[in-house]
Parts: structure tokens; sequence; C-alpha cells
């Protein structure tokens, strides 16, 4: 079934959650003014719907080929880059002296959005370019800005993230590669990565790798690592290609899903580069503080991981909604002359509501958080920059771990909604299922999101910051007490928040003496609070559409968006009150078996 970018549902979260309108109110905001937010939705979704998302089973069914070391993309990638970077959309976020649009994140996060629905295992390409892009500009030297980035931006290069081998997995410390000085100032690596995304293909001229290695001297553990700007090509001083650098795929891994996505075992320093043995990489930043400067990328990469879970639930609901008004089977369970279309079915109605219900909030949850990150760069109040900033901080493991999370559920429920036709790969339903199933594990797997949550983010203000959070939550309910049609609404997200409250409480409290029983509820904490924020923003769109209800407004948008607020906060979020208890009493439980008895 074919793609449709949900346009006017993205318009809604923009202008009425994340705050575009402030946003466009601040200095230099006229260039995101309303009819240019349109048209930048509009023309995505062209370019999406015809060039790439027909792509997605096309690259699942023929995936990448790696030969003697080179590797050839899915057919139709490359041509599709090209599109994609010749209509600007690989450098919408970024400066413009560097050939970049300079728009906010919050602009481009929708465009994002819909390229991950589009096709996931295209999007990683943009998405790690992305990332190399940011680090750059944020721990680059000058000459390694005008060097890389214009052609990162232009498409012409794309870009990787270089950081585990195989025995050190998510632990980095154990990190082996080693950079060695050379006389001229350069670095020469050798060692073995993995899981290197878009680590080898030929849709660009040159790939370039921000590569974690070791100096002869640094330290053990996280503190020695430095980051290096390894090209797989050299770069000339006129900017023009040189030598092959030392840096080759070994082999390709073979995966569940996202299998167009060629993901690389690079090797460094084997002798077959035209420059002699071992990478030439340049420093990026100082001497072992590599990690610090990777963990911009990692940020990046994180939110944008939350999107894609975003993005393939979109996917799959809207499969399985078009699925379930053609599918006829079975009478309607009140009598009917003969069969009728799925979507009648009390139980096919509830997981369809589920998928959209879950997607939508998660949507608003991550454009929210997108919107903050902005204020906290543009807000011309050193006051409001900062808390925004840190708010921005304490989202993005939720957008991260909540995200993928529920993009499993709804693409599991997308697959039951098919039935039996739902297991053939031929639907495409399997497709997302299979594609959802690394989310939660890659950029920092939900645990590594959750013990994040727990110690960086709520034990470090001893819980302050959940409690502004709070806070405003509390705010939302009182705008809702206006409204009586609202009242099931309120008094639904009222015992969420308390629920968010206790558990936030508990954590700090006992974080001291029962470290272990609070960690063991890490993951519940952080799908409870990606639950209560999606019921908070959810609350909020109840409250918008009510307004244009009230004024007579005639568009079906409102009541079906007032609806879907409902069923997420009488069916999803009661969730949250499961977890407390779960997190409050069941640490002990979690660990009592010993380890010699699993």
């Amino acid at each position: 079934m074919a793609y449709k970018v949900p346009v006017r549902e993205l318009r809604f979260v923009l202008e009425e959650l994340a705050g575009m309108p402030a946003l466009r109110a601040l200095p230099g905001g006229e260039e995101i003014g309303p009819e240019v937010v349109e048209a930048i939705l509009a023309e995505n979704a062209r370019l999406l719907e015809q060039a790439v998302a027909p792509l997605n089973r096309e690259g699942d069914t023929h995936p990448p080929v790696w030969r003697d070391g080179r590797v050839q993309a899915s057919p139709g990638f490359r041509q599709a880059l090209r599109l994609f970077a010749e209509a600007g959309w690989q450098g919408l976020p970024h400066p413009v002296e560097l050939g970049g649009q300079g728009l906010p994140k919050l602009m481009a996060t929708p465009c994002m959005e819909s390229l991950n629905s589009a096709c996931l295992a295209f999007s990683l390409c943009p998405l790690l370019t992305d990332g190399a892009i940011e680090v750059l500009l944020t721990a680059g030297s000058a000459e390694q800005q005008q060097r890389f980035i214009p052609p990162m931006i232009a498409g012409t290069w794309t870009g990787t993230m270089n950081l585990t081998e195989p025995q050190a997995g998510s632990d980095l410390s154990l990190v082996r590669t080693r950079a060695e000085p050379q006389p001229d100032g350069s670095y020469r690596l050798f060692g073995q990565k993995i899981f290197i995304t878009y680590g080898e293909h030929d849709m660009a001229e040159n790939i370039v790798h921000l590569v974690l290695a070791r100096l002869p001297d640094a330290p053990e553990g996280i503190k020695g690592l430095s980051l290096f700007v390894v090209p797989k090509f050299l770069v000339n001083e006129d900017g023009t290609l040189g030598a092959r650098n030392d840096v080759w795929c070994a082999s390709l891994e073979h995966k569940l899903g996202i299998k167009a996505s060629p993901t690389a075992v690079l090797i460094y320093g084997d002798g077959k580069g035209e420059a002699g043995p071992g990478a030439v990489g340049q420093l990026v930043g100082q001497p072992n503080r590599g990690l610090e400067i990777m963990f911009i990328m990692m940020n990046a990469a994180r939110f944008a991981v939350g999107l894609q879970g975003i993005a393939l639930a979109e996917r799959a609901y809207r499969q399985a909604a078009d699925f379930a008004r053609e599918r006829i089977q079975s009478r309607a369970v009140e009598g009917s002359p003969g069969p009728v279309a799925i979507i009648h079915h009390p139980d096919v109605r509830r997981m369809l509501m589920t998928m959209r219900a879950l997607t939508e909030a998660s949507r608003a949850v991550a454009y929210v958080a997108a919107g903050a990150h902005d204020f906290a760069r543009r807000h011309p109040d050193a006051d409001m920059r900062a808390r925004n900033q840190a708010f921005y901080e304490y989202m993005v493991p939720i957008v991260k771990g909540f995200s993928t999370e529920i993009a499993v559920e709804v693409a599991s429920l997308g697959v039951q909604v098919h039935g039996g036709m739902g297991f053939i790969e031929e639907t495409g339903a399997a497709q997302h299922y299979r594609d959802a199933r690394i989310l939660p594990i890659y950029e920092g797997t939900t645990a590594i999101q959750a013990n994040d949550l727990v110690g960086r983010k709520t034990l470090r203000d001893g819980g302050a910051l959940v409690g502004a959070i709070v806070a405003r939550m509390r705010g939302t309910l009182a705008e809702l007490e206006a409204d009586a049609e609202l009242a099931a609404l309120r008094a639904q997200l009222a015992q969420a928040i308390d629920d968010y409250e206790a558990v936030v409480h508990f954590i700090v409290q006992h974080a001291g003496r029962q470290v272990r029983e609070v960690f063991a509820g890490s993951v519940p904490y952080l799908m409870l609070a990606g639950l209560v924020h999606g019921g908070w923003q959810m609350a909020r769109a109840a409250l918008v559409c009510r307004t244009h209800i009230g004024k007579g407004i005639v568009d079906d948008f409102y009541p079906a968006k007032l609806a879907t607020a409902q069923f997420y906060c009488a069916h999803l979020l009661p969730r949250a009150h499961a977890l407390r208890l779960e997190i409050l009493q069941g640490g002990a439980s979690a660990l009592s078996l010993p380890a010699e008895a699993f």
C-alpha cells in the first residue's frame, strides 16, 4: 500500500503543541512563517512518497551486496540519495555558511520522521551524516569544518560513527583501536570496528568516518579515548579526492531487519591503502576527550532513533488501518446481513486505536523536546535557554527509549490486525515488525537510556527538574477543570501524574541504600515517564481540539484527534499505575534469584 505523509497531523503538532508560534516570534523566526512550514511539509511529502517510499520493499528483498571489500547499495538507493541531497534536505538544520539552510531542529524533525517512515533503511545514511556534521560543528577545527562539512551537506559525501569493537559491545572502555602519531601531525589508525551503519557503500564519492581510538600514552578506560576523522579517500588541499585510505570493509552483517542498510565490519590499517599501512586520520578536539565529543553525535542519534520509532509506528498503523478497511471477514457482533470489513470488529478497532494513540503521543513528546532544543539555542533570555536545555537533555532518553519500545508494540499489533496475512512477507506488515526490533537496541539499549534517565537526569539534581515538569503538567490539569467534557480525561491524567511523582520520590529517596533495586526499575520508570509525558501532550491536544470544536470549525481532524486523546488517557495511561507498583514493590523480587540459578 502506498505511503502517504500525514501532513495535517504534523502541522498540528508543530503549531499547537511543540511551540512553533513562540519560536517564530524569536529573532530570526520570520524564516519559519506558516506558509514556509506548509511548503516545506508539502514538498518533503512529495519527494518521499514518489522517490523514497517505493524503495522500502525493494531494499528489503534486494539488500546490499559485498564483494572484495566493496559494497553495492540496494537498487535505487544511490539515485534517491542524490535527489534527497540536491533538494537540500540534508542541510535543513545546518549552518547557511557551510551550505545548509539554518532552519530550527523543530522544522527538520517532521521531515526526518517522514523520511524514516518512507524507508527506514535508507534514512539511516542521512541520519549518521547529520551526526557527523554535528560533531565537527561542535569540536572540529575551522579547517576540518570547511573540508568535510560542505560535501556532506551536499550529499556527495556521507558520514559514519565508529565506536564499538567485537570485545567491547556497549562498554566503550574496552575499545582497543590505536592511533599512532605521525611527523606531519596526522595519525595512523589500526584496529577493527563493528556494526558500522553505512560504513561502506557506493552511494557517495567519499565516506567520512568518525572513529574512537587510543593514543599510545592514553590512560585506560573511557578517559583514554580520542576521536579522529578518517575519510575513505584522503582529501587534497584543494578539496579534491586523493589516495584510497587504509580502511576496508571486511564483511556485512546479515540482519533480522533494515536489510537494505549495510552494517559493516571495518578494518583499519590492513595494509591495503594507497597511502601506506594504517588509516590516515586527524584528531578532532582534544586528546583523550573523544567520548565526550562523541556523545554529541550519540545524543543527536538517540533523538533521531526515537523519531525512527515514531516513524515506523506511523507506517505500521497506516498500513493496518488501510488493510482493516478493505479486508472483509465475519459478520458484525451485533448482527449484519453478511461479512463486514474487519475495521467494524471491536477488537480490531481497539488495536488500531492503540496503534494510533501511541504513535501520536510519542510524536508529540518528541516534537516538544525538539522545540525545547531550539529555545535552548535561540531564546534571548539566558535563564530560558538553560531551562529548555535541561528539559531537552532529560527528554532525550525518554524519546529514544519509549518511542522505540512502542514501535515494536505497534508493529506487532499491525501484524495482528492483518491476521495470517500479516505473517506473510508480501503484505509488508512483517517487515515493519522486523525493522522495528533493532530500534530499542542500537544507539544504546532501552536499559542504557533508562540508567541515564535515573542516574544522570533524575538523581543528579535530586529530582528538581522533574518536579518543575510535574508543576507544568499540573498547570494543564488546571486548564482541564474548565471543561466538563474532559473531566474523565483530567482524572486519568491526574492519577498518572501522581504515579510519576511518587516514582521520582522513591528513586531519590532509595538510590543511596537500595541502588540495585532502584535500577531494577529503571526501564519501567522510563516507560512510565514516556506514558505520562504522552498523556500530558494528548491532554493539551484535547484542549486545543475542544476550543476549535467550540468555535464551530468544521474539520474532521479535531474530533478524531480528541477521540484519540480520550482513548489514550482511558486505555494507555492506566499502565502508569501498574508500573508505579512494579517499581515501588518489585525491585527485590527482580533480584532475588541467584545468578547461578538462571
